[in-house]
């Protein structure tokens, strides 16, 4: 049985606020993107480097300034910028090939993926609470996916096998980028990973835009309306990336996975108030489904993120207190009294 008076913690609340104003923000760069793409301007390598340059400025100058050597190996930062640039540029480029409901769909495969890697990895433990958590928020996706809403978007796109492919291995590459800086963040530093992001990131897409995004930054007529977006887009990321360490040091990578399936949902509510528009019913059943599994998952089993050799030297200490509370027992100290 669920116990609802120990989900609402502290750390339950934090996880679950810190989650959303993330998946606000990821809806905010959505809006951006979507913006960009009415102008007929596609360089999704581009918007991010700057949300990568705003890293290294803001986070690598605190770096130098402490002038401590790095926590982690250099090239550890180098493999997961690799991987955090090109899962940014595989999911933005699937749009051009399939529909959106194929990506939502899909995009949940960073999902199990940050579960097993998490269990292989990192040794993270994964009990009844957890599960069913994660199967409520991914049933509470499903009731988006097949609604109504979307019915107009399932025509597909140009050639949706190779969006479909695009998405998979941008969301597997996702949750790798996830669980790494999981790792790090809890075993290095949180300044020391987004200055070195920020920075191999910034390389990395630079090199990147040289080669495939050159002409068309070429061909963009830059005015107001054209760079808002941009920045817009690159100050949401960046505060997004900021606070992603934050909440997988509270909560791990699978409780920011759960938080960003609202993201679609938030766009929603925003697209009812500011734009007037109509959406299903199911949409807002679909939110409080995800709400409840968000709640159910961080309110989970507090001893389930410990180190096991921390464990067992608590098994072993209850084990001695338990021979000593027997002997002294056998010798008529505490008659009549055991401990368990």
């Amino acid at each position: 049985m669920f116990n609802f008076k120990q989900l609402w913690t502290r750390k339950t609340l934090i996880g679950l606020g810190l989650g959303q104003f993330l998946s606000l923000l990821i809806t905010a760069t959505g809006f951006a993107s979507s913006e960009l793409a009415k102008r007929g301007i596609d360089a999704p390598t581009s918007q991010s480097f700057l949300n990568y340059v705003l890293l290294a400025i803001v986070y690598g100058s605190t770096v130098l300034y402490r002038r401590q050597p790095l926590k982690a190996k250099w090239y550890y930062y180098v493999l997961l910028a690799l991987v955090d640039v090109e899962a940014n540029f595989l999911v933005v480029k699937a749009y051009q090939y399939t529909s959106l409901t194929s990506v939502m769909l899909l995009d949940c495969w960073s999902i199990p993926s940050v579960m097993l890697l998490t269990w292989l990895f990192l040794k993270t433990k994964y009990r009844f609470k957890k599960i069913t958590g994660v199967i409520v928020c991914v049933a509470g996706l499903a009731l988006v996916v097949f609604s109504d809403v979307h019915a107009r978007d399932r025509a597909g796109g140009s050639n949706p096998r190779i969006g479909d492919i695009l998405v998979i291995a941008g969301a597997t590459l996702y949750a790798i980028s996830n669980v790494s800086e999981e790792f790090l963040v809890k075993n290095a530093d949180r300044v020391e990973l987004m200055a070195l992001l920020g920075t191999f990131g910034g390389i990395i897409s630079a090199i990147q835009i040289s080669i495939l995004e050159r002409r068309e930054l070429k061909s963009i007529h830059w005015s107001a309306g054209a760079a808002l977006p941009f920045v817009g887009f690159a100050v949401a990321m960046f505060l997004f990336y900021s606070l992603v360490p934050v909440l997988l040091k509270i909560n791990g990578s699978t409780m920011l996975n759960l938080s960003l399936l609202t993201s679609d949902m938030w766009s929603v509510l925003i697209r009812i108030f500011a734009y007037h528009e109509k959406v299903d019913w199911m949409y807002f059943v679909a939110f409080g489904a995800v709400t409840i599994g968000l709640i159910i998952y961080s309110g989970g089993d507090k001893d389930e993120h410990r180190d096991p050799a921390t464990v067992d030297e608590d098994t072993e200490r209850s084990r001695q207190d338990e021979e000593a509370s027997a002997g002294n027992h056998s010798k008529g100290t505490v008659a009549g009294i055991s401990k368990s």
